[in-house]
C-alpha cells in the first residue's frame, strides 16, 4: 500500500474557497519485526495564496489532548473551508511514546523535545527531530503553534521562549500571536536547547507553545480552549471565517493583556504530603499561603508562602513531596 494516502478535493462555494485535504506519512524507522513506523501528517491547502501555519502535537507521549485539537481543527475546516494559504499538522510526533503513555520515545528513553534540529546520522531522536525539521522547514512558515500539556489541574497558557539571541522582529510578533491565543502569556525562565520552538525561533519562524490542560487524557474542555485559540488566529490572518460558539478561555483581569514569567518557586523544602491551599486560576499575593506539607503522622512540618504576586497556572499531579522538588507553578505579574 502507498504510503502517501491523497484524500479527494473538497469543493465548497466559490473557487476562492477551494482547498485540498491531504493525510500521509514520513517513515522514520523499520522495526525489528520489519514494520514500518511512521509519523502522520496532514495538510490542507487553499487554491488562494496566503500564511502557511504549521501545528504539532505529542512530542511528548503523554500529552494527548493536542493530538484531539488538531483532530477537531481539520474537521472544522471541511465544514468551513480555508480561503488562503495552508496548513499542515504533525499531531503525533512521538508514536512509540503516545502507545507506553510515555513522556520519552519507548525505545530510546530519549527526550523528542531536546533533539531539534536533528540529524540524520544521530541518536534515534536526532533523527526523527530531524525529518519534523526538515519538514516544517521546507514549507517556509509563517507560525508553528506546537500544543502540549501539562500538569493534570492545570490551566491553559502559551509559553514563550526566553528572548537569547532572537530577532527582535521575530520574536514580538511571535508575542502578538501569543497574546492572540486569548491565553495567559508566559515567558520561560530557562533557555532550554534543542526543543522545536527554540530552534524555530534561533531559525527566524516565529513559535509557541501552547500548554493546553492536562496530560494523559483527552479533557474535552481543554481541546475546547485549543480550537478556539488556534481558531482566532486563523480568522485574524484571513484563512478562515468565525465559527460562532466556541468556548474561550477566561481569567483573571488582573493578568489579561500582560506578559508574564514563569516560576516554580518556592519548591519543596520537606518530605511529607502537600495539601494545597490554592487552586489553578487563581491569584496569590505575596506571602499568601499557598499549600501545607505534613508527615505520616498528620504533624505541620512547613507551610510554603507565595515569593511574588501572580497566578497559579497548575499543581502537582501527586502530592508526594521531597526536598527540592516542584509542587506549584505561576505566572508572575
Amino acid at each position: 500500500m502507498n504510503n502517501k494516502k491523497k484524500m479527494k478535493k473538497i469543493r465548497r462555494g466559490m473557487k476562492s474557497q477551494e482547498q485540498e485535504i491531504e493525510y500521509s506519512f514520513i517513515k522514520i524507522l523499520t522495526g525489528s519485526d520489519l514494520s514500518i513506523r511512521r509519523l502522520p501528517l496532514m495538510s490542507v491547502k487553499s487554491k488562494n495564496p496566503g500564511p502557511v501555519i504549521w501545528l504539532t502535537a505529542c512530542v511528548h507521549g503523554d500529552e494527548v489532548g493536542g493530538v484531539a485539537v488538531i483532530q477537531e481543527i481539520f474537521k472544522r475546516i471541511r465544514r468551513t473551508p480555508i480561503l488562503k494559504g495552508a496548513l499542515y499538522a504533525f499531531p503525533l510526533m512521538n508514536p512509540s511514546g503516545f502507545e507506553t503513555a510515555s513522556r520519552k520515545i519507548s525505545m530510546s528513553e530519549e527526550d523528542l523535545n531536546r533533539a531539534f534540529t536533528g540529524n540524520d546520522n544521530g541518536s534515534l531522536a536526532e533523527r526523527i527531530a530531524k525529518k519534523i525539521f526538515t519538514a516544517i522547514i521546507e514549507t517556509k512558515p509563517d507560525l508553528v503553534l506546537d500544543l502540549h500539556n501539562d500538569w493534570r489541574e492545570s490551566i491553559p497558557y502559551t509559553l514563550l521562549e526566553p528572548n537569547n539571541n532572537i530577532d527582535k522582529y521575530v520574536y514580538e510578533k511571535t508575542k502578538f500571536f501569543g497574546k492572540m491565543t486569548g491565553f495567559p502569556v508566559i515567558v520561560d525562565i530557562e533557555d532550554i536547547e534543542k526543543t522545536l520552538t527554540s530552534t524555530l525561533l534561533k531559525n527566524n519562524i516565529p513559535a509557541l507553545a501552547l500548554e493546553i490542560g492536562e496530560s494523559y487524557v483527552v479533557n474535552e474542555r481543554d481541546v475546547g480552549y485549543g480550537i478556539k485559540a488556534i481558531w482566532d488566529i486563523l480568522v485574524y490572518l484571513g484563512m478562515t471565517e468565525p465559527v460562532p460558539g466556541l468556548p474561550g478561555f477566561t481569567f483573571n483581569e488582573r493578568v489579561k493583556d500582560k506578559t508574564l514569567r514563569y516560576s516554580q518557586e518556592p519548591v519543596s523544602p520537606a518530605s511529607g504530603i502537600i495539601r494545597f491551599l490554592v487552586k489553578p486560576g487563581e491569584i496569590v499575593k505575596k506571602e499568601q499561603p499557598i499549600a501545607k506539607i505534613y508527615n505520616a503522622f498528620g504533624k505541620l512540618l512547613e507551610t510554603l508562602k507565595a515569593l511574588e504576586e501572580g497566578i497559579v497556572l497548575g499543581y502537582s499531579d501527586s502530592s508526594v513531596a521531597f526536598p527540592g522538588r516542584p509542587i506549584l507553578a505561576f505566572g508572575i505579574i
